[in-house]
């Protein structure tokens, strides 16, 4: 493997691309990548599902705001996942009804212990420790790396 690539994200390119190379530099432990394909989507599920609890119009507002964040990467492929993955995480903070804030802070507190000891695996900080961007990055990595496990370029 190339300086430069690391599961198939180049360095070099889009900016899409480098941020997906740099998160991936600190996921690559194998328990840790699949700490973080289970939990990342939780753990998003989740925030949705506080925010909506504190108004729904604060949970549509920091999802379109994610939303303006993915289309400014200019990756369509990856935009119109995440749009996707929006409508069903508005489908489950729905379904979860009344009890929407205390499952969706049982998650996410759950979610994120699980992060950190995948990163004490690691023997690496969470990439967000530098730039904040990379709590938005961390679900592109899910969604890419499953897209590569299909075999579907994005």
């Amino acid at each position: 493997m190339s300086d430069t690539a690391f599961h198939g994200f180049e360095a070099e390119g889009r900016k899409v691309d480098r941020l997906l190379a740099h998160y991936g530099e600190s996921h690559r432990h194998p328990t840790n990548e699949l700490i973080h394909l289970v939990a990342i989507p939780a753990i998003m599920v989740s925030i949705v599902g506080l925010l909506y609890a504190l108004n729904p119009w604060v949970a549509y507002a920091f999802v379109a705001a994610s939303m303006v964040y993915y289309l400014r990467l200019k990756a369509p492929v990856l935009t119109a996942i995440m749009a996707a993955w929006t409508v069903v995480m508005f489908a489950l903070v729905y379904a979860m009804g009344e009890q929407v804030l205390p499952i969706s802070a049982g998650v996410f507190i759950v979610g994120w212990i699980f992060q950190f000891i995948g990163h004490k695996i690691e023997g690496k900080k969470p990439s967000f420790f530098e730039d904040l961007q990379y709590l938005y990055v961390g679900p592109l990595f899910v969604v890419v790396w499953f897209l590569n496990r299909l075999g579907i370029r994005w």
